[in-house]
């Protein structure tokens, strides 16, 4: 009997007609996704499940690559195994493969050819109810020297996956768009971000900026501006003060960022007279897609508050649990990370967390659940949290992490983006209106996501905003 940790092979006097082997495998997500890199095919019947919900199409994978590449592996493993050289192949396609198939592909040598060795096999491949899916013939070159080798695994492919902002893209599908000032469009990047949004009927931009140098961009871009209005001034400075004054004369409801630094542009948000400042502390949040994660996850701050102190990030938490109910988590879970998951005296994060989390039982933050100082694997690994004996609701199940400073927050969203395969949607909170924040290095998708959560706050913020009439009033 051959040990299972050795591949071997029968050569050609070895082999005798009638001989069979087989190899079963079940068709699951990882395979598609394998095909379709292999092969190129993006075919969406094969990819996209929403084909699946038409009931017209199903979730296939193409048989030429998948079927045959399961009889190779039965004549290059099994038999005549290592050394056969796979000359032809006649291959019949009887019925799909879909995801969730077990499909068992059977070789039997039905000839062989003393002159250069040549074995022909009938090949078969039945489903799991034993319905022939692919039936046919192959030629194969057969081994003349006998081979047995430790046999290989295969490799551990891993896939980031992704939700692609699915639910913000379903959510924000056939609303009304919102009036978007985009400040100083001058970059094919900024141009292509307004535009892309308005193709998807989230927004509808006002440009705001050098008129000559939005219109010279965008036929850069190859991007159509004409019906768009344009509020011309001569620079980024007076975009900002410009767009910060639509949004106060109610002609835009969104403010987004062009290619101007994201400075430049708060300075004209912040602004005493003239800004847009609420009672609450603006900041900065990223709503991540993070690959395996099940749920989406809320980074804060990563680009407004430097260093934050206690009253600071009792709103910056405020303002997370607001868009975290506003993208339909109904009771967040708020990690207020740290590096150690105790009180310590000498790190003031600690202190801070002690205290938020006291806030929180006294009613001073609601609408959520606090925990912290936790480290970030605890945060988001049930399993680390138990080995280190955390006993948390928020453990392993957080949906908004509230980082110490900027710094951390930059890096944990950046670390997260660039070696974990996760998309980061920017929003800024806290000001009159969403401020969309995107960046060059965006995807398409990333870009879209952003604009979304933003229209997803505009349109929660007008349905809460008090209409002429609501008021009450006593007889």
């Amino acid at each position: 009997m051959t040990d299972p940790g050795m591949i071997e092979n029968r050569t050609f006097d070895e082999i005798a007609l009638g001989d069979t082997a087989s190899i079963t495998r079940t068709v699951g997500e990882k395979d598609i996704r394998l095909f379709a890199l292999a092969s190129g095919d993006v075919n969406p019947v094969h990819l996209d499940p929403a084909y699946a919900a038409t009931g017209t199409f199903h979730r296939v994978i193409a048989h030429g690559m998948w079927g045959g590449g399961l009889i190779s592996a039965v004549l290059g493993t099994e038999l005549p195994g290592p050394g056969a050289i796979y000359l032809s192949q006649s291959l019949r396609f009887l019925r799909p493969v879909g995801l969730g198939d077990t499909i068992t592909a059977t070789v039997s040598v039905a000839e062989k050819r003393d002159k250069y060795q040549v074995v022909l096999f009938d090949c078969r491949c039945v489903n799991q109810h034993g319905d022939e899916v692919i039936t046919g013939q192959a030629e194969v070159k057969a081994p003349i020297e006998k081979v047995c080798r430790p046999r290989i695994a295969l490799p551990d492919v891993r896939f980031a996956n992704h939700d692609d902002y699915r639910w913000v893209i379903e959510h924000v599908r056939g609303g009304p768009p919102v009036p978007t000032a985009v400040v100083h469009p001058c970059s094919v990047a900024a141009i292509a971000a307004a535009i892309d949004a308005a193709d998807a009927g989230m927004i509808v931009p006002i440009l705001v900026g050098p008129e000559a140098k939005i219109r010279a961009t965008a036929q850069t871009a190859g991007r159509d501006i004409s019906a768009l209005r344009i509020v011309n001034v001569p620079h980024s400075h007076a975009a900002a003060d410009a767009a910060v004054a639509l949004v106060r004369s109610g002609e835009a409801q969104l403010l987004m960022k062009g290619s101007l630094h994201t400075d430049e542009l708060m300075a004209a948000v912040i602004a005493t007279a003239t800004g847009l400042r609420t009672e609450r502390r603006i900041s900065h949040a990223y709503v991540m897609d993070v690959p395996d994660y099940p749920m989406p996850l809320i980074i804060t701050d990563a680009a407004i508050n430097i260093e934050p102190d206690l009253e600071a990030k009792a709103d910056i938490i405020r303002n997370a649990i607001d868009l975290a109910h506003v993208i339909g988590i109904a009771e967040p879970r708020v990690a207020i990370l740290s590096a150690v998951e105790t009180i310590n005296p000498a790190i003031r994060s600690t202190l801070d967390a002690a205290a938020l989390c006291k806030m929180a039982d006294r009613g001073q933050i609601s609408g959520a659940i606090l925990d912290g100082p936790l480290a970030f694997d605890n945060a988001i690994n049930l399993t680390a949290a138990i080995e280190k004996g955390i006993i948390s609701p928020v453990a392993g199940k957080a949906t908004i992490l509230l980082v110490p400073n900027l710094e951390a927050g930059n890096m944990l969203a950046k670390q997260l983006t660039f070696l974990g395969g996760a998309d980061a949607a920017g929003v800024v909170l806290g000001a009159r209106v969403p401020i969309i924040l995107t960046s060059r290095a965006d995807s398409l998708r990333t870009r879209l996501a952003s604009c979304g959560v933003a229209v997803m706050l505009a349109r929660a913020a007008a349905s809460a905003a008090p209409r002429a009439g609501d008021a009450g009033g006593g007889a």
